[in-house]
């Protein structure tokens, strides 16, 4: 497998560049900005439904403080397929991956763009994938950033067929998601003494977020009961209904600040 770098596709410099790497469940459409920085770990986006990389992020890794930080850390932005702008259509019998499948995308892509490991910042349906992701592969994964998560199947996808219905995302994500197929993260809170070498639950640090008056909320917060309260972080953010990273970019942009300072990189 290999990336396969158009370059007509090629942003301008500021945009990152954009790639096209093959993976076991189809290509994935990504655009890097800048270059691995030493042992650093890369920014990983991976954005709702009805949203691409530019329309969920663009308003937060644009804000000045956010571009701060940035200036020490590559970022990878992951479109989900046919998600990019300007996509071309699907082949004909073209079968949409799975939410699990998506998640199982992520390993080549970071082997194609030869980096070692992540901090990933999700929002909705890109929460889910790279929570997924991280269990899958913890040793990828130093810290995620999880906004609008949930853990549970049911509740995830009746949010998430409310809000279709009133995007106008495009049909390829709206139709082709496989919500059905998604399922439970399965995730339990480890209990010292009992199950902590056992249970199946993230080992990095997690930031949860969600806007205080957003539809989310009462599954992230049952998400926060699920995972280790040493590692785990909730943040409820006012005035800024279900798109923090939109509406409250500044203050999510402090936010991370201080959760990548507590990974240890202060600068």
């Amino acid at each position: 497998m290999s990336a396969i770098l158009d370059l007509d596709q090629i942003a301008c410099a500021g945009n990152g560049v954009e790639h096209d790497i093959e993976t076991p469940h189809g290509v994935l459409h990504v655009t890097m900005r800048g270059v691995p920085k030493g042992n650093r770990p890369v920014i990983l986006t991976y954005h709702d439904i009805g949203l691409n990389h530019k329309s969920c992020f663009n308003t937060l890794f644009n804000y000045e403080d956010m571009q701060e930080i940035t200036q020490h850390f590559a970022v990878v932005h992951v479109d989900a397929p046919g998600q990019q702008e300007a996509a071309p259509p699907f082949p004909s019998g073209y079968r949409y991956p799975t939410m699990d499948e998506l998640a199982e995308m992520l390993p080549s892509v970071m082997t194609q763009l030869k980096v070692n490991s992540v901090i990933g910042i999700g929002v909705g349906a890109g929460a889910y994938i790279l929570t997924r992701f991280a269990l899958n592969n913890p040793t990828l994964v130093e810290g995620l950033v999880l906004i609008n998560v949930d853990p549970c199947a049911e509740g995830w996808i009746d949010w998430a067929a409310s809000k279709v219905s009133v995007t106008t995302a495009p049909l390829t994500w709206k139709s082709n998601i496989s919500l059905s197929s998604r399922r439970d993260l399965e995730i339990e809170r480890p209990v010292v003494g009992l199950n902590e070498d056992t249970v199946n639950t993230l080992t990095c640090p997690a930031l949860l977020v969600v806007g205080d008056t957003s539809p989310a909320v009462e599954a992230v917060v049952e998400c926060n009961s699920r995972l280790n309260p040493t590692k785990t972080t909730l943040l409820k953010m006012a005035d800024c209904g279900g798109l923090p990273q939109v509406v409250q970019p500044g203050k999510l942009a402090e936010a991370f600040k201080y959760f990548v300072q507590g990974m240890g990189y202060s600068k």
